[in-house]
């Protein structure tokens, strides 16, 4: 998607054909191109800043980022708790002049102790906004498409990573420490652009429009059901765990699949970039196709088994790399991306419809705290897991990867049977 905002009547064409039609959808892809430009900046430079500008060493840095991951694996839920009782975009309100100012702060780091302190507080906070900000769009948008409005916002960020991630080479190619600081500063400008827009959100007239419609999925709950909890709903928590083994499949792309293919195959290094061009490409031209027919609690748990067995089938093509020369393992690799990356979007798409539909609608804060929470654990131990099968014991690892996804999939039919309750939604 372009970022232009030129005036004049030419350019503003395609950006109307590419943004959606509806207000307050297409001010929530707004925010999310904005978000996700500033993230393309910051995670494109932050390891390189750290090491090169702040002196720190790559095993500090590495340290200092597990910590951070484990704290924000324990901030979605007391954040989606919080967001329940002040409402969302109140709370987010507040939240995204805080990211700003965190991000910021890394420029005064002096010290291991102030990055690992400032790491945390930034990557706490980064989480907590993903669970008020899921938890916003489950009770601001009618429930019927809410998953392919998902599923184009997903696609809005992809575009804006890759565009944040160009813009950001151009500090790589400086390597100094004014270059790395001025994309700081943009991605804390981000963060603020992110809030001016959400400040002018029409959420509570469209909650309100929405109120007695019976939340995310009406089927039929008990309009007088009692609230409940998500840490005490065994059901949520369980399909949690199970969607959580397929958010591995992160780690699989950033970390496995790039240390796989320099140190386990013949294939050239350049397939590295490749395999995350095709990555970005797809999920940006067809995730919105891979959300229909993904309308309910049945059909997401379907489509989870089917995106889990298309993720089994990736690693095993990513094992066939191993035995070949370098021009079979270059096409091993980017056909089992091709098949991953299809099990991406068929298991993004499901897992939106369960964190919702399984909710109970008048607490979404707290149960999308839980769910999101579910994916930042997979994706801090994801790295460990996927370096001690695949990049450590080669085809055989892939196997075992292999077998975790065609196991965890299929395991949510089962899961998620039974009634739904969905009581009437609470204001955002």
């Amino acid at each position: 998607m372009t970022s232009s905002t030129s005036a004049g009547a030419r350019p503003r064409v395609p950006v109307r054909r590419l943004l959606p039609a509806e207000p307050l959808l297409r001010r929530l892809a707004l925010m999310s191109l904005v978000n996700a430009v500033g993230d393309g900046l910051f995670v494109t430079v932050n390891v390189l800043f750290f090491t090169r500008s702040l002196g720190l060493t790559p095993g500090s840095v590495a340290l200092g980022l597990t910590v951070a991951g484990v704290c924000g694996v324990f901030a979605g839920v007391p954040a989606g708790r919080l967001a329940d009782r002040v409402g969302s975009k109140r709370l987010l309100l507040v939240l995204g002049p805080l990211e700003a100012a965190a991000v910021l702060g890394y420029a005064f780091v002096r010290s291991f102790a102030a990055f690992v302190v400032l790491a945390c507080a930034a990557t706490v906070l980064s989480r907590g906004a993903a669970a008020v900000r899921s938890a916003l769009i489950a009770r601001a948008l009618p429930a019927e498409g809410q998953v392919r409005s998902r599923a184009l916002l997903r696609s809005v960020a992809n575009a804006g990573l890759v565009v944040g991630s160009g813009g950001a080479a151009l500090a790589l190619q400086a390597d100094s420490y004014a270059g790395y600081v001025t994309m700081l500063v943009l991605d804390a400008v981000s963060f603020l652009g992110v809030t001016a827009l959400l400040a002018g959100l029409p959420v509570a007239a469209t909650a309100a429009a929405r109120t007695g419609v019976g939340g995310r999925a009406a089927v039929g709950g008990r309009a007088g059901a009692d609230r409940r909890t998500a840490l005490r709903d065994r059901r949520y928590l369980l399909v949690t765990a199970l969607h959580a083994v397929l958010e591995l499949q992160l780690a699989v792309l950033t970390v496995g699949l790039p240390l796989w293919i320099v140190l386990g195959t013949e294939a050239p290094a350049a397939t590295v970039a490749a395999v995350n061009v095709v990555n970005c490409l797809l999920v940006v031209l067809f995730q919105v196709r891979a959300s229909r027919g993904v309308t309910d609690v049945p059909s997401a748990a379907r489509a989870c088994a089917r995106g889990a067995l298309l993720l089994a089938a990736g690693c095993l093509g990513y094992a066939a790399a191993q035995y070949g020369p370098g021009w079979a393992a270059a096409v091993a690799l980017l056909a089992g991306s091709l098949v991953h990356t299809l099990g991406e979007l068929l298991t993004s798409a499901g897992g939106w419809t369960l964190s919702l539909d399984l909710a109970d609608a008048r607490a979404h804060g707290e149960y999308q705290g839980v769910f999101l929470s579910g994916q930042a654990a997979a994706h801090v131990i994801g790295p460990l897991v996927v370096t001690l099968t695949a990049v450590d014991h080669g085809a055989a690892g892939w196997v075992v990867l292999a077998g975790l996804f065609a196991l965890a999939g299929p395991a949510l039919l089962p899961a998620v049977r039974g009634p739904v309750d969905a009581p009437a939604p609470a204001a955002p």
